[in-house]
């Protein structure tokens, strides 16, 4: 899970998406593609809106997405346009590019829509994002589950 600076959008979708896949079978991170905030907790905003929803994401430290990663996971989900570009720039292979999926796709395929960043945003952006999120991870975990049983 990639966004900006892994402390709003990314951390919230790393807490859903582990919550509903066996962690026996599954490993599941986020990263920001920025460094600002790498060995920061997540936004105070995201561990309030994920322990609101029975989700405790307060112990993940922010990192920065690196080359790495493509090694590591065999799914790439970033947050919107620009974090789709900027993870695709670090892609040496198409086998690599082909890992990196904007996550809304999932639920609207092909229409590349962003989830919204709360950073600055209205009161309730967290809320809004999670639900999105809580949402597409639903799809998301379904079909990992049925592909790697």
């Amino acid at each position: 899970m990639v966004c900006l600076g892994n402390i709003c959008r990314s951390p919230l979708a790393e807490g859903i998406m582990a919550s509903k896949l066996p962690k026996d079978k599954f490993n599941v991170d986020s990263a920001g593609t920025g460094s600002w905030h790498i060995g920061h907790s997540p936004d105070a905003r995201s561990i309030s809106t994920a322990k609101k929803n029975k989700l405790d994401i307060s112990k993940q430290k922010g990192r920065q997405f690196n080359i790495n990663d493509f090694a590591i996971y065999d799914y790439i989900y970033v947050m919107d346009k620009s974090n789709y570009d900027d993870v695709i720039e670090l892609a040496q292979t198409s086998e690599q590019k082909n890992k990196v999926q904007i996550i809304l796709n999932e639920l609207y395929p092909n229409e590349n829509m962003d989830v919204p960043d709360p950073y600055f945003g209205m009161p309730n952006g967290f809320e809004i994002v999670y639900n999105m999120l809580n949402e597409v991870c639903d799809i998301i975990a379904d079909k990992l589950k049925v592909i790697h049983q």
